[in-house]
């Protein structure tokens, strides 16, 4: 990887982003807990979900990740409050797609992912990326099962 390559990937913005992480705090009573690791770079998140009439209500999140993936918990974490799983199923499956296959950046409300489009050249970090939304997918889906 070029330096200057690694200087687009790791812009400003990203880094922000990776700098103020939204929801960084665990729940104390979650409704569900999913933890998903990286085996390719170790990187970590582990979120809570609760939910209330089939849309996230409460959501904390504990990222230990690269900037990329901490940046990926960030913009999912500034519009996570009120999806649904099936919203965040979308939104995971538009986000794999970008990244992998040269799709569009995901719909609104998570188009914020746009700002990982540079990404989509270094696939030994899409891993880490998509850590934050598969996680909180498979928490909102189980936590909506416990609420049955």
């Amino acid at each position: 990887m070029a330096e200057t390559d690694l200087i687009k990937l790791y812009s400003s913005r990203i880094l922000a982003l990776a700098a103020d992480i939204p929801h960084s705090e665990r729940l104390a009573a979650p409704g569900a807990t999913v933890k998903k690791r990286s085996p390719l770079c170790g990187s970590t998140v582990t979120v809570d979900v609760t939910m209330k009439e089939g849309k996230v209500a409460e959501f904390g999140q504990d990222v230990k990740a690269c900037a990329l993936g901490q940046s990926a918990a960030s913009v999912l974490g500034a519009v996570v409050i009120g999806r649904s799983a099936e919203e965040l199923d979308r939104a995971a499956a538009e986000l794999r797609a970008m990244l992998k296959d040269g799709g569009p950046v995901p719909s609104a409300p998570f188009d914020g992912y746009e700002v990982l489009e540079p990404a989509r050249d270094y696939k030994n970090r899409h891993a880490s990326i998509l850590l934050a939304i598969e996680a909180t997918a498979e928490a909102a889906h189980q936590a909506q099962a416990v609420s049955a």
